[in-house]
């Protein structure tokens, strides 16, 4: 009688990327391999352990009960492997992909990625910068950088920043239209915005909590960079966040007394990781780096945009 082969562990390596990437073509992406090679390795795992670990669906592979289990398991021995790494003192290595949102990535958590990278010369670090923060549950992401907390206990949720936003307009916007002296003025004036149904979070329902018409936002888009160029051409007001608006020089803040939001930048992971040193190491650094820029994130209403004056 022949015992069952021997399970080879290079295809625990490309379970992990299927599981992850919830596709074949997601993990041949991420591994550098056709993706027929995943589904060989897949189906080899299979047959060792004898078990069905995927649902195939049109669109996707989706985890059955066995191959939650499994997934478990290896993912309790690779943080147990950076672990051990960690410890050994060579610092950070491998790959740690952060989610955030567009603004806190693009305008902060870019420029400052060269500190973490010169003090763990073997760390590769991913940034997903879109929209909508992807689905650590799916392990999509290592941690990620949102403006809500996410219910339930799956998740370790600490507050990382608040900051503020401004109205915000050009010089030459002002020039050509007039100051703005009160609010009643801003009904006056179009806005950039974000497009309606691609508001994934009430937070960013700005306009809305300042009082301007919804017809006023005649200028609308997916993007807070796209919003700020808009504003910087002079084709509009916008409201923006005060790191992200002064991040250059040229924007002058509108009513900056009297209109001034406030929001909360969160740090997440998933809580079965909370107490791993390798993450832990990565939120120490996001926390220092985010408190040495609280000027940035909360100046006060009465202070002048960078290289301008308020209106």
């Amino acid at each position: 009688m022949h015992g069952r082969r021997g399970l080879d562990w290079r295809d625990l390596q490309y379970f992990l990327a299927v599981s992850r990437g919830g596709a074949l073509s997601v993990a041949a992406r991420e591994l550098g391999v056709e993706h027929t090679t995943v589904a060989r390795r897949i189906q080899s795992l299979e047959q060792t352990m004898d078990a069905t670990l995927f649902e195939r669906h049109p669109r996707g592979y989706r985890l059955t009960r066995q191959g939650e289990q499994l997934l478990a398991g290896v993912e309790a021995m690779e943080r147990e492997a950076q672990e051990v790494a960690f410890g050994a003192g060579g610092g950070l290595s491998g790959t740690v992909r952060i989610s955030a949102l567009e603004g806190f990535g693009n305008f902060f958590l870019a420029p400052r990625i060269g500190a973490l990278l010169e003090a763990n010369p073997d760390l590769t670090v991913e940034m997903v910068t879109i929209q909508q923060i992807v689905s650590l549950s799916r392990r999509q992401a290592d941690l990620a950088i949102g403006l809500t907390r996410p219910s339930g206990d799956r998740f370790h949720t600490e507050e990382l920043t608040d900051y503020r936003l401004f109205i915000y307009a050009s010089p030459d916007y002002l020039r050509r239209h007039g100051p703005v002296r009160s609010r009643g003025d801003l009904a006056d004036h179009i806005f950039a915005g974000y497009v309606d149904e691609l508001v994934f979070s009430p937070a960013l329902d700005y306009l809305a909590e300042v009082g301007i018409d919804s017809r006023q936002v005649r200028i609308q888009n997916s993007s807070i960079q796209a919003q700020k160029a808009a504003v910087q051409a002079g084709l509009c007001l916008g409201v923006l966040p005060a790191f992200v608006a002064e991040s250059t020089p040229g924007l002058v803040r509108v009513l900056p007394e009297e209109i001034s939001l406030l929001r909360t930048y969160w740090l997440i992971t998933r809580g079965d990781e909370a107490g791993s040193s390798r993450l832990g190491h990565l939120c120490r650094v996001l926390r220092s780096e985010t408190r040495a820029a609280q000027a940035l994130f909360l100046p006060p209403p009465n202070a002048a945009a960078c290289g301008t004056g308020s209106n």
